[in-house]
């Protein structure tokens, strides 16, 4: 149910307000001034205040502004029988959501009410998608406690509070992308856009028109001014992607800005101004492509202020069974599936295979066997395997006891025995770790 408190010093019109809005549906508490109100305020935690501007102990806009001070985002409306701008422009300014002249209209309070509830819903909706958004690209979600991944989490830490440019290397499907999304959402600009641009996708004349806008006739279909990436971003981030395949003429363009921080849309004369921090990434040696003569040299070392080389899959094979674990419950969630349990052998496979496509190769595969899998189980027939792996790989069946005593076996080796770890890898929890443990009569 939601709540309301109303605060006002004119006994009738609390008792009248009150009468009303309960027989509507909500919960209504009432106080007679500044000070019983804010008791009640912090008390009650309200939805909803209807305060009086004028009030016998206090300003009303004080008690607006000691109320928006406070954790609780309730929607105020101001009410007075004095009807002035000031006040109304300052009680806006203040965050009131609305302001209501004495004798109120009931029709128009009731319309006010709901709207000021939708729109309280719909700002906890946004406010909740953001968070969600942010959480996904928090270091956390970046899986991996091997050495060269400790060493990327430093870097991520380093860089996300400045605004130098930075240059992440690596294969592909190795998370470059989500790498650029953990610097810009643990960054003070973590509200400003955050722009993706596959510069091997787009065709060099619509890559510079997408990077630095158009004005209306600059070409054949530029029936209108439009903004690039570089404007739209702000102060946020413009994360390049495939660096490597813009042409030498888009390349010295984009030196120029940013040694200068400045631009001129395709067709335009006006130079405008960017703030944005650029994010390049490439799964190409760079140097190669500088001794060839495909990629200056200039821009090279102006991305590579900091470089972030990310290690292939096969660099880091220990991280694998964590990284299992985390992908399981993301594909599960997104499948409304309920398969979760890896057996030895098939922890053993996807370990020693190669991926070449990485991280990415793995997730593919490993969706592909949560939706193969007939139970709750992978199995080894699950998995995306030549012949001649699949015959390396296989096994007699064993017991569900067995499969679950070697795995979580395995798991504690992986880790090396830190309990902790392997309750997170398993999604168990630490006592029910320990029985298994003392059950299976498990080395550590």
């Amino acid at each position: 149910m939601k709540s309301i408190l109303i605060i006002d010093d004119d006994s009738l019109i609390r008792k009248t307000l009150s009468s009303h809005l309960s027989k509507q549906g909500f919960e209504v508490q009432t106080a007679e001034d500044g000070e019983s109100g804010l008791k009640k305020f912090a008390e009650m935690g309200p939805d909803l205040v209807i305060l009086d501007i004028r009030l016998p102990d206090t300003d009303g806009l004080d008690v607006l502004r000691q109320m928006k001070d406070q954790a609780n985002r309730a929607s105020v409306l101001i009410m007075t029988a004095y009807d002035d701008m000031k006040t109304t422009v300052e009680a806006i300014k203040l965050g009131a959501f609305e302001y209501l002249v004495k004798p109120l209209d009931y029709m128009a309070l009731d319309l006010t009410v709901e709207k000021a509830f939708q729109v309280k819903a719909l700002e906890e909706k946004v406010s909740y998608l953001i968070e969600e958004k942010q959480k996904e690209y928090t270091i956390d979600n970046i899986i991996g406690h091997s050495p060269q991944m400790r060493e990327v989490f430093k870097l991520i830490g380093s860089v996300a509070n400045t605004r130098t440019n930075i240059l992440i290397q690596g294969e592909s499907g190795t998370g470059k992308e989500l790498v650029a999304k953990a610097i810009h959402y643990n960054s003070p600009y973590r509200d400003e856009p955050f722009i993706v641009i596959n510069c091997s996708a787009i065709s060099d004349t619509l890559l510079e028109s997408e990077l630095f806008g158009h004005v209306k006739g600059a070409f054949t279909d530029a029936v209108c001014e439009t903004k690039g990436k570089f404007e739209i971003a702000g102060k946020g981030t413009l994360f390049l992607d495939e660096i490597g395949d813009i042409s030498p003429n888009l390349q010295s363009k984009l030196l120029r800005v940013i040694e200068t921080r400045d631009f001129m849309k395709v067709g335009g004369e006006k130079i405008l101004k960017t703030e944005a921090r650029i994010i390049a990434a490439t799964n190409q040696n760079l140097r190669t492509l500088i001794e060839n003569g495909k990629f200056r040299e200039d821009l090279y070392y102006r991305f590579k202020v900091v470089e972030i080389c990310l290690p292939s899959l096969r660099e880091r094979k220990e991280d694998i069974p964590e990284l299992v674990g985390y992908l399981l419950e993301k594909i599960n969630r997104d499948l409304r599936k309920n398969v979760r349990k890896v057996p030895p052998d098939v922890m053993k496979a996807l370990t020693e295979l190669s991926w070449k496509g990485n991280v990415r190769e793995l997730e593919n595969a490993l969706t592909r066997a949560v939706i193969l899998a007939k139970g709750d189980v992978i199995l080894m027939e699950n998995l995306p395997l030549e012949a001649e792996e699949r015959k390396l790989f296989s096994r007699e069946l064993v017991s569900l006891d067995e499969i679950e005593k070697e795995y979580i076996q395995y798991v504690l080796a992986a880790v090396k025995g830190s309990k902790t770890r392997a309750s997170q890898v398993l999604k168990i929890s630490r006592p029910t770790l320990d029985k298994k443990i003392k059950d299976y009569n498990l080395e550590i």
